[in-house]
């Protein structure tokens, strides 16, 4: 059995906990609004068409903003569309995905439903097939109050107060060449710059996210932040991250360590945006929204599941719906860990998706509503993960990956809330053979009273929850958890996620 020691401090706080890190992501992709969100006819579906056990869900998971309407659905979006009698508007091809939009869920009933499950919405523009003028008519139309031919047609589409949107999305994914309207650094950021400064001249307490790199490894990134930021960097509040991982050819223990990326990507942007602030000697702060995260086979859905075809164009196929495994619970645990190591420049965050497609939240037509492992360490650090992150230090042995060199066996984030007296610990194992003895140094804390310790883990790291077994997988109250005097020590499984929460 490996032993370790983790030591945290509070009087070395990182930064406070921003919640809208908590955030997820709801494009018109597959499942996801249509026979998700929303199906009407279910049982459990409101008067509105809602099902009333995912919102059930969805307010359990604890998010706490939601992007919206994509993702690559948004770059050939017209927001017109999505208003108005549901009769009246008409059925649009989604070029992104394949498929055929029926616009019958648009921004009025998705912010209704925001309001069921206590969300904030952070509304994405389109700057791939759209520019400047269209991002302003719907800027207008959500949040002026009145007086206006776009406010007033809010109000006889059934909506007299604003929507007041505070946080706005610049685009999508503007560097890869599969977005429509993919363009240059250059091209975007004069385009991003242009369209942000408008918006502030509506409203300058906006908070605009400009496009940064879809991933690490993409062939621009670094120069793509340097450009876009030296255009818009005194206009934009954020600057978005995204990045998905899988386990690849059966490496697992490259799978595992995928945070050890996480962790780079946030290092390189905040180094980016901080030398484009030297440069130009501004005061100004930019921070990381990473908007779109999560584990997605995506290498099976370019080989199986891609729709093709001139004729084939369905309406909310089954499109990017994982079965999420043990091993890919534990990834998303150590991918918030990585998240929270930095609260004090990722200030937000949207795991992707929310229900169906790569999602915690799974549902099948006329039937149940379910979790997906990965529904477990998201909720519970959207929960448990109050006040700042402090300094923390993992000491552990290491074991070697084929993409990242030798990595730490365990990686672990401390939160602490002195309004509640609580400090959060969590922490992975992400070795597949043993045991980790876990000895925790409370002499920088004020005195323990109490101590509880969750864990997901499995014997079998493939296990899933499925329509058949819906609850395979869950958490389990780790009874290894010790207090001794000014130390604690726990028992942590291979391939497992753990949150020790100290009062």
């Amino acid at each position: 059995m490996a032993t370790a020691r983790l030591i945290f401090d509070p009087r070395l706080p990182i930064g406070a906990v921003n919640r809208r890190v908590f955030g997820s992501f709801v494009e018109h992709l597959g499942r996801s609004v249509y026979d998700g969100l929303y199906e009407p006819g279910h049982p459990a579906a409101d008067e509105r068409g809602f099902r009333g056990d995912v919102i059930e869900l969805v307010e359990q998971l604890g998010v706490s903003a939601i992007r919206y309407p994509g993702g690559n659905f948004v770059s050939g979006f017209r927001w017109e569309d999505s208003v108005g009698p549901v009769a009246e508007r008409p059925a649009r091809l989604d070029l992104a995905w394949h498929s055929t939009e029926s616009n019958e869920v648009g921004l009025h009933e998705f912010s209704s439903w925001l309001e069921s499950v206590g969300s904030e919405l952070m509304l994405a523009v389109n700057l791939g097939t759209r520019g400047t003028l269209e991002a302003l008519d719907l800027l207008e139309y959500s949040n002026l109050a009145q007086g206006t031919a776009l406010a007033d047609r809010r109000a006889a589409n059934g909506r007299r107060e604003p929507f007041d949107v505070r946080m706005w999305c610049l685009g999508n994914e503007m560097d890869g060449p599969w977005q429509l309207g993919h363009r240059s650094a250059d091209d975007y950021g004069k385009l991003a710059a242009q369209t942000a400064r408008a918006m502030r001249a509506f409203d300058p307490t906006l908070e605009l996210v400009v496009c940064g790199s879809s991933s690490r490894h993409m062939p621009t990134f670094g120069e793509w932040e340097r450009v876009v930021l030296n255009h818009t960097y005194d206009d934009v509040d954020y600057i978005s991250c995204h990045a998905y991982y899988e386990e690849k050819n059966g490496d697992l223990g490259s799978f595992l360590a995928s945070a050890v990326d996480m962790d780079a990507f946030i290092e390189s942007v905040v180094a980016t945006i901080d030398h484009v602030k030297a440069v130009k000697g501004s005061d100004h702060v930019v921070n990381i929204s990473f908007d779109e995260w999560n584990v997605w086979y995506n290498e099976r859905f370019e080989k199986v599941d891609k729709l093709t075809g001139a004729d084939n164009w369905p309406v909310a196929p089954r499109l990017l719906e994982d079965a999420y495994t043990v091993a890919d619970a534990v990834v998303v645990g150590n991918l918030l860990i990585s998240l929270l190591k930095r609260a004090d420049r990722v200030k937000s965050a949207s795991l992707a998706q929310l229900v169906n497609v790569i999602a915690p939240i799974m549902t099948e037509p006329g039937g149940i509503a379910w979790k997906q492992t990965t529904f477990f360490p998201f909720a519970l650090t959207s929960a448990l993960a109050t006040g700042s992150t402090v300094t923390t230090r993992v000491e552990c042995e290491r074991y070697d990956t084929a993409d990242y060199g030798s990595v730490p066996t365990l990686d672990a984030v401390t939160t602490v809330d002195e309004a509640t007296g609580r400090t959060s610990i969590f922490v992975v194992n992400r070795s597949q053979s043993e045991t980790a003895t876990l000895e925790l140094d409370l002499s920088c804390t004020a005195p323990v009273t109490d101590a509880v310790a969750q864990t997901l883990a499995d014997t079998d790291v493939h296990a899933v929850n499925t329509l058949e077994n819906p609850e395979r997988v869950g958490m389990v109250v780790n009874d290894t958890l010790v207090l001794g005097d000014g130390v604690a020590t726990i028992e942590l499984p291979p391939v497992s996620w753990t949150v020790i929460t100290l009062s």
